[in-house]
């Protein structure tokens, strides 16, 4: 008991400020004790060490079980004096201890507190609306829970509203903010930085501290990328302007990868060509299976009556329609109208 106590009283602040309280429950309890066995008579049981403490126990905190008491006046007005000290302790307890959550609030909406948190994604960077964009999709898709990190330039936390996601405020260069938010015990991280420099300073730190995170980075000039891969070669970069792009990646890694090879000429590209008149009313899954049996290319979507959606399997194709499709290279109406007969 003694050893839960000090915990206790270490967690919720200093030893100065709880000896107060600890001052007057002992003083009451030292002094009243030996004014009751004057007042009492010795055959009273209230008056042995074994009893009088837990009459003191449950009079001071005015619970009152009766199974103990004083017979005498003089026992009564001792009896007064406890149930007044047990109510200055406790008042002077509850304050200290209504200060002490205060506190604790102020400190964890002012990022300064160890989140605790683990398997999670962590974010370092904060820019007023791009930031709860992020989080916004993220949490859209009900992905992870999500720590926030900002430079002490965010004075306090800037998602007061969503107490399921943490705030860490500092240096997020330095190991000691990083931990706090248990980067080290996250499974993704994104670094969304000021600039491209301060996004490599961040890297290294991260890679640091993280133990195994998939980590992600928006870039303003991409041709930096390969700067990162000095650092981690699982690092993945994707364009600052596209936030989307950065979430997909937290989300499902790897696709990043996959949208550089579809914009990079010489790989797989995306190409549109339209339907074929012959194909006119071809169901969309015979075409698609044409085309990736014979070129190996996918179908993404088609357009039709100036909408682009991806139809159902058996939808049959109008007349008009535009085929989108990702393939090695660009097909022509008569090779596609050969893949789909017979």
């Amino acid at each position: 008991m003694p050893f839960f106590l000090s915990r206790l009283v270490r967690r919720l602040g200093t030893a100065r400020a709880w000896g107060l309280p600890l001052l007057i429950v002992v003083t009451v309890f030292l002094t009243s004790w030996p004014l009751m066995i004057w007042a009492e008579p010795s055959e009273n049981p209230i008056t042995a060490v074994e009893n009088y403490w837990w009459w003191f126990v449950v009079t001071a905190s005015t619970v009152g079980y009766g199974d103990f008491f004083p017979t005498t006046l003089g026992g009564h007005l001792v009896g007064v004096y406890v149930i007044i000290g047990g109510i200055a302790t406790l008042t002077t307890l509850f304050t200290k201890i209504a200060t002490a959550i205060e506190n604790a609030k102020g400190q964890r909406m002012k990022g300064q507190l160890d989140l605790g948190m683990s398997d999670h994604v962590v974010i370092l960077g904060y820019t007023p609306g791009r930031t709860e964009r992020l989080i916004q999709e993220l949490t859209a898709d009900g992905i992870l829970p999500i720590a926030l990190c900002a430079w002490d330039e965010v004075t306090q936390n800037p998602l007061p509203d969503h107490p399921d996601h943490g705030f860490v405020r500092g240096d997020l260069a330095e190991e000691s903010v990083l931990r706090r938010a248990g980067l080290h015990r996250a499974r993704r991280v994104l670094i969304d930085a000021h600039d491209d420099n301060e996004a490599l300073t961040l890297t290294v730190a991260v890679a640091h501290v993280s133990q195994g995170a998939h980590i992600v980075v928006t870039l303003r000039d991409m041709a930096r990328a390969h700067h990162f891969s000095y650092v981690d070669d699982e690092v993945q970069c994707v364009q600052w302007h596209s936030p989307r792009m950065a979430t997909e990646e937290l989300q499902d890694p790897g696709i990043a990868a996959v949208y550089a090879d579809l914009m990079t000429h010489g790989g797989r590209n995306t190409y549109s060509t339209p339907l074929p008149d012959a194909l006119a009313g071809t169901g969309f899954g015979d075409v698609q299976v044409a085309m990736g049996r014979s070129f190996g290319a996918t179908v993404l979507a088609v357009r039709s009556d100036s909408a682009v959606v991806g139809p159902g399997w058996d939808s049959p194709l109008p007349a008009g329609s535009v085929l989108y499709y990702v393939g090695g290279r660009r097909l022509s109406a008569e090779e596609i109208v050969r893949s789909c007969t017979p």
